[in-house]
């Protein structure tokens, strides 16, 4: 979602997760994901990203309808990326109709990443 941090905090986006948010996490949670650690709302600078692997600079983000075309969501993958930052958007229907695809997904990108 990558909200600035001034309408928000991390832990009021985390009570307030969505059905998309909370399977990805369940998938992300606890090193599961090929061993790599993701945070849940990790703020950066004025953001706040869905999912992080600081180790391997990426940030996942689950998208709902809103986001179609978001020129904000532009702006600051295009910040991320200055850092950085590689940018993963799924659409929520996705995390939730093909939550292994999503998965591995993730962690190809993530091994190319970190291996390379």
């Amino acid at each position: 979602m990558l909200l600035p941090m001034a309408d928000t905090t991390p832990r009021q986006l985390r009570t307030t997760s969505t059905e998309a948010e909370r399977r990805l996490w369940s998938v992300l949670r606890g090193r599961r994901l090929g061993g790599f650690k993701f945070r849940r709302q990790h703020p950066f600078d004025r953001y706040i990203l869905d999912f992080a692997c600081v180790e391997g600079l990426l940030a996942v983000e689950a998208d709902g309808s809103q986001h179609c075309g978001s020129a904000g969501d532009e702006t600051r993958t295009n910040i991320l990326g200055r850092h950085g930052w590689r940018v993963l958007r799924f659409w929520n229907s996705d995390i939730l109709t093909n939550t292994v695809g999503v998965s591995e997904e993730i962690l190809r990108v993530l091994r190319e990443r970190v291996h390379d």
